[in-house]
């Protein structure tokens, strides 16, 4: 599959069928993310795999707590909700974060800040591409940042003291979704001239 097929094929899969990912497929996957260009060459991520077990029976458990709480508290937990009933389902979620950086909500420095915006979207090319190399393995995939609803609870769970950018349930897919309509590129570009 060349890369723009695997662009165009590409849907967010949010059905898995209840099979294992075998451990070579994710590495590879997984080694497709390392691939992604980064400022000043930091590769500023870190991949947490969560594929099974009793690990994943906690993970589901910190994010059914916060539904909880958050709910009890009046927010509304409709699709975070559903984004958990997708973690559970699949069978391999890794959570991505970027070791350098810090919680959104502490004071950044304006240096700080700068490379942690850099940071931010070399670790988006790198979810890119994991995506990208789950379609071309035959992989459906989610990338999720509903996880956010526990934030602090699941950087303690994982023991990581830097900064969580999203989770990615990755699995063989369950459902084929359409093409969700796009934009005309007409209407996203601007020739400066």
């Amino acid at each position: 599959m060349d890369v723009y097929e695997a662009i165009s094929a590409r849907r967010s899969i949010r059905r898995f069928k209840d099979a294992p990912l075998a451990n070579e497929v994710v590495e590879k996957i997984l080694q497709a993310g390392t691939l992604a260009p980064s400022g000043k060459n930091r590769q500023p991520w870190r991949f947490y795999v969560v594929s099974g077990g009793p690990k994943k029976a906690e993970m589901v458990g910190i994010l059914r707590a916060a539904l909880q709480r958050l709910s009890a508290e009046g927010h509304n937990m409709r699709w975070p909700e559903h984004s958990v009933d997708i973690i559970e389902r699949a069978p391999v979620t890794v959570f991505v974060c970027n070791p350098e950086g810090q919680r959104p909500w502490f004071s950044h420095g304006s240096d700080q800040a700068m490379m942690q915006v850099v940071d931010t979207q070399s670790v988006g090319a790198a979810i890119q591409n994991m995506l990208l190399a789950a379609q071309a393995e035959g992989v459906g995939s989610l990338w999720i940042c509903d996880v956010f609803i526990a934030y602090d609870e699941l950087c303690d769970w994982l023991g990581e003291k830097g900064e969580l950018i999203a989770a990615i349930s990755f699995g063989y897919a369950d459902e084929a979704p359409a093409a969700r309509p796009r934009k005309p590129l007409s209407d996203v570009t601007v020739w400066v001239k």
